[in-house]
C-alpha cells in the first residue's frame, strides 16, 4: 500500500521485540534489524492493502477495513519463528 493510496487507520500494535526478551535469550543482537525483520514478515502475512507501519499503526484500504479489524495480530506475531529471526540478526 502506498502513501498516495487512501487508507484508514485501524489500530496500533506492538510488534517490536523487547530489550528484556533479547537479554533473556542471551547474545548480542541487532535490535533494529530484528524489529525490521518482524515487521517485514508481519506485512508479508497480511492481505494486500493492509499494512503495519514502523510506528505500529495498522492501515487498510477502505474496502479492507473489516478484514483488517478481524486480523488476530497477536496470533500472527506468536506464530513467527522468532528464534530464526534472532539467528539471522546476531552480531
Amino acid at each position: 500500500m502506498t502513501d498516495a493510496q487512501p487508507s484508514v487507520e485501524i489500530r496500533t500494535i506492538a510488534y517490536t521485540v523487547s530489550a528484556d526478551y533479547l537479554a533473556s535469550v542471551g547474545g548480542d543482537f541487532d535490535a533494529r534489524g530484528v524489529d525490521d525483520a518482524v515487521l517485514d514478515r508481519l506485512n508479508a502475512d497480511l492481505p494486500e492493502g493492509v499494512e503495519v507501519r514502523r510506528d505500529g499503526r495498522v492501515f487498510a484500504a477502505p474496502d479492507l477495513v473489516d478484514t483488517a479489524r478481524a486480523i488476530d495480530f497477536d496470533q500472527l506475531l506468536a506464530d513467527m519463528d522468532l528464534d530464526q529471526i534472532l539467528a539471522e540478526h546476531g552480531r
